[in-house]
This record gives C-alpha cells, sequence and structure tokens, in this order.
C-alpha cells in the first residue's frame, strides 16, 4: 500500500449545538498532515461527536474547520471520501456475525464499489481479487494484525477476538481506502496498560506512515497532540454570555514514530460545554437529527 499523504486539520471556534444544548464548543485546532491527535475527554463531553464533525459525518452549527483543505460544514462530502473511520460505537462497528475473512472482503469490496474509480470495476474478475487481495494484504500489514494468530486463522468469527485484535481489524478495513484522515472512537475502552501502549504505537506508526489520526480515549499518553473536551477548564462567559474554550499548546511527539513531519506544531484548547448530563442528552440528540454516516 502506498504510503498516503495526510490531511492538514484546523479548526476555529468549532461547535455544535443540539436541542438540548451544546455538545462541544470553542474547538480549536492546527495541526499538520500525519498529526497524531488524541481527543481526550470524560464519556459524555461530546469527543466522539467532535471526531464525526471533523471528519465531514456530523454537520457543525458554529465556527468552521478544514480537513486537507475542505470547509466544514460546507464541504462534509469531500472530507468523507478522504477520512475514514475505525471504529466508532453505534457508527461504524464490526459486523459480530461475520469470520475476519468475511468482514475483510465486505470492506474491500464496498471500498471498490463507492471509492474506487469505475474502470476498477471492468477489469477482469481475477485482476479485481488479485487487487483486493494485495489491498487487505497491506492493510493487515500496516494494522498489524496476523491472520494466522488467530484462534481459527482468517475463520475466526468477529465475536470471538479480543478487544485489540478487534481494533486492529477496524483499522485495517478502514485502511483498505487509503484514506488521509483516519478517526477511532474508545481506543482504550476495556484495554489493559500493555494493550494501551501497543494500541498507540498502532497508530504512531500509522501517523508516521503519512495519515493524520484523530482517537478518542480517556487518557492520553505522553508525547501526542492532545485535544480536550469538556467543562472542566472553561475560561468564563464570552462577550455574548456564552462560554468559550480555553487555549493549550501540546507539545509533538519527537521520536521517529510521528515525527512525520518534523517539528510539527498544534494549538488545541479544550471544548466548552453544558453541564455533563446536558452534554450527553445533547450528543445523543444531534447524533439522531445528523445520521450516523
Amino acid at each position: 500500500m502506498d504510503s498516503p499523504h495526510g490531511a492538514a486539520v484546523k479548526a476555529e471556534d468549532f461547535g455544535l449545538k443540539g436541542p438540548r444544548g451544546w455538545v462541544f464548543r470553542g474547538v480549536r485546532l492546527d495541526a499538520e498532515p500525519g498529526s497524531l491527535i488524541a481527543v481526550e475527554g470524560p464519556s459524555g463531553s461530546g469527543r466522539t461527536c467532535l471526531v464525526l464533525a471533523l471528519t465531514g459525518r456530523m454537520k457543525a452549527t458554529e465556527g468552521h474547520a478544514e480537513v486537507a483543505g475542505h470547509r466544514l460544514p460546507r464541504h462534509m462530502a469531500a472530507v468523507r471520501r478522504i477520512a475514514a473511520l475505525g471504529p466508532v460505537t453505534g457508527v461504524n462497528e464490526l459486523d459480530q456475525s461475520l469470520t475476519v475473512a468475511e468482514q475483510l472482503r465486505e470492506g474491500a469490496l464496498l471500498q471498490r464499489r463507492y471509492e474506487g474509480p469505475v474502470r476498477a470495476l471492468l477489469r477482469p474478475r481475477g485482476e479485481r481479487r488479485g487487487a483486493a487481495r494485495a489491498r487487505i494484504d497491506a492493510a493487515l500489514a500496516a494494522a498489524g494484525l496476523d491472520l494466522a494468530t488467530l484462534p481459527k486463522g482468517p475463520r475466526t468469527s468477529v465475536r470471538d477476538l479480543e478487544r485489540l485484535e478487534a481494533v486492529r481489524l477496524s483499522v485495517a478495513i478502514a485502511l483498505l481506502g487509503a484514506p488521509r484522515l483516519l478517526a477511532l472512537d474508545d481506543l482504550d475502552l476495556k484495554l489493559s496498560d500493555a494493550e494501551r501502549a501497543e494500541a498507540w504505537g498502532l497508530l504512531r506508526s500509522i501517523a508516521a506512515a503519512g495519515t493524520t489520526v484523530l482517537a478518542v480515549c480517556s487518557e492520553a499518553p505522553d508525547g501526542v497532540t492532545v485535544l480536550r473536551t469538556g467543562a472542566a477548564e472553561s475560561a468564563g462567559p464570552g462577550t455574548d454570555g456564552k462560554p468559550e474554550g480555553t487555549a493549550a499548546t501540546a507539545a509533538p511527539e519527537e521520536t521517529a514514530a510521528t515525527a512525520a513531519p518534523e517539528e510539527t506544531a498544534a494549538t488545541t484548547t479544550t471544548a466548552a460545554t453544558e453541564e455533563t448530563e446536558d452534554t450527553t442528552k445533547g450528543a445523543d440528540d444531534a447524533l439522531a437529527e445528523t445520521g450516523r454516516a
């Protein structure tokens, strides 16, 4: 698989308001292509909705963002074409009834049908199968998933995968389309400390290969750019009486794993929201209104 060129992600006072209040607000971000960005915050603080908005799956209601020069919320379709979702709860989950091989074949088929060039559908069947097999092998290698280590190899049921194996499979499927931006939800959910370190190591390697990565988590590791959500550090009311985010600068990773590009700078803010209970309800309502894909 050719290393894709990552997408620069920028946001200025980016926010989304649902029927019951602000889901996230005041987000500011300036990340270079190939950045690894941790979206950190407690459950219910708008983390997932922020990632969906930055990947063109939800429509923001305040401010703007840009992904690879495509302005949001105006050009959501263009952003969706270059941004892929890894595991996102309730949006892009694996099919528990399939085997790993079936899930990969389905992902390759959908990618070819909806994202590949029309002329690719006209190639001989054997050639198409060979190309799909090559894409799958490259994606599995990039995701660090060796099918031979699974209990029944590629015939292993998705429901029997360990949590980290499921994350790797979801990432592999997302990488089939060579996206410029990859987003994941709840990266550290139900992972041990050792598994969490492996998961972040995987994302560092993907970012180092050129793809910009957004990952929702409860606690980000040292050395990654952090975009925090939640109301804990509100800067107080703005001129219109609404809360504003608190600006902070996150130090970029200094190792080779995320040194693509070097000296990457990112400015992040805490996205100010309403109280946690109202924010959770607002996130649910906004997701239901906007759609999930």
